[in-house]
């Protein structure tokens, strides 16, 4: 019976056809949402996951980096006690509105403040060392590339950050965020541009660099026991940047929504399948009705279809695969933020072989029809 259903494929694919054109879309629909997803979401965790640090430290009950509150200086000292710590930096976080040169209107930018020494922490894996050496200058700032535009900005241009002139230096790819625009400066050019802040020079993290990163969440565990330095929380990097993701996804009306546009892709791609099997079954039903002249039961009938609805499935997938590299591929020479990995792909994988399975299941109902009757009309 297996046979048979992979040769019915074969040479029948052209009744098959709309309904693997119509697992590929809903396969490719799916792929794509869940890319744009992680890398829209994802990018408000890019401070956590573009950097080297092992540990965050920041205030309690903070639900996301961008959702940051300054803390005492000294809770720099319960890492730096740490035996694990390597190296201790601090991370200064805030919001401004930025005027450029040739615009009139303000755009929301994040600054961050940074170690700019070569060997510093913070987004240590997107900005390069002739990046981190041109921040050291006083009142330097780095944009993303694909903000320019949007900021009105260019290499060499100056602009206005809350007020306080700054000079664009150079531009970076990767910084992309959620909501606003990053800003990347030094420790000294953030701490003069956080004017609004009533502790300027107070960081809004402390990270830290382990000697083994696999201890991260024991060391977080005996920081967050610790007294004194303030009130403070400490996270590994892996909890924290995941923390972030989560907070966007599920707990703002953004991530509901596009949660619930993919569940609506999958039930409209579960009744488009399902309804171009029906009809391919509908059509062999001659056939099924002579195999079960010939002593064939309904049981194997059944296996039978449910075998084709796995192909179907297969299939769509494979296409939608490739199809998706393609176009994510693209996206990325867009500086449009997408990502795709294992995870995903197994997350996908067993969505759409759901949707197949679940269409063959309504396939069935057709096999009701395949009495050997059917061949004297």
């Amino acid at each position: 019976m297996v046979a048979l259903a992979r040769r019915t494929l074969r040479y029948e694919w052209r009744r098959f056809l709309p309904a693997m054109v119509a697992v590929s879309l809903a396969s490719l629909l799916l792929l794509l949402q869940g890319s744009l997803v992680l890398g829209i979401f994802g990018s408000a965790s890019v401070y956590v996951t573009g950097s080297t640090a092992d540990i965050w430290m920041g205030y309690p009950g903070t639900q996301s980096v961008d959702q940051g509150r300054s803390i005492d200086p000294d809770a720099a000292t319960l890492i730096e006690m740490e035996p694990e710590a390597m190296r201790v930096e601090p991370f200064i976080w805030f919001d401004g509105d930025w005027r450029g040169p040739t615009r009139t209107g303000g755009v929301s930018v994040f600054v961050s403040g940074i170690d700019a020494r070569p060997d510093g922490l913070m987004f240590s894996k997107v900005l390069s060392p002739a990046l981190r050496a041109k921040l050291q200058t006083p009142d330097a700032v780095v944009v993303d590339r694909a903000e320019l535009g949007k900021l009105g900005a260019s290499v060499g241009s100056s602009a206005y950050i809350d007020g306080e002139r700054v000079h664009v230096v150079g531009i970076g790819s990767g910084l992309r965020a959620l909501g606003g625009v990053n800003v990347l400066a030094s420790l000294d050019t953030a701490q003069r541009l956080n004017v609004d802040s009533d502790h300027p020079g107070w960081p809004t993290y402390v990270v830290a660099q382990l000697r083994h990163p696999e201890q991260a969440k024991a060391v977080a565990a005996r920081l967050n026991q610790r007294q004194g330095g303030g009130p403070h929380q400490a996270w590994s990097a892996t909890a924290f940047a995941r923390r972030s993701t989560l907070f966007w996804l599920f707990d703002t009306g953004a991530g509901a929504g596009v949660l619930f546009l993919a569940g609506v892709v999958f039930l409209v791609g579960a009744a488009i399948t399902s309804q171009t099997l029906v009809a391919a079954v509908f059509g062999s039903i001659r056939e099924y009705a002579t195999l079960n002249a010939l002593g064939v039961g309904l049981g194997a009938l059944r296996w039978v279809v449910l075998e084709q609805a796995f192909w179907v499935g297969a299939a769509g997938l494979v296409v939608a695969a490739i199809s998706g590299l393609v176009v994510i591929s693209i996206a990325r020479l867009r500086d449009i933020p997408v990502v795709f990995d294992a995870s995903l792909w197994v997350a996908c994988s067993v969505a759409v072989m759901a949707l197949a399975m679940l269409s063959g299941l309504v396939a069935l109902r057709s096999l009701q029809r395949a009495d050997p009757a059917e061949l004297l009309r």
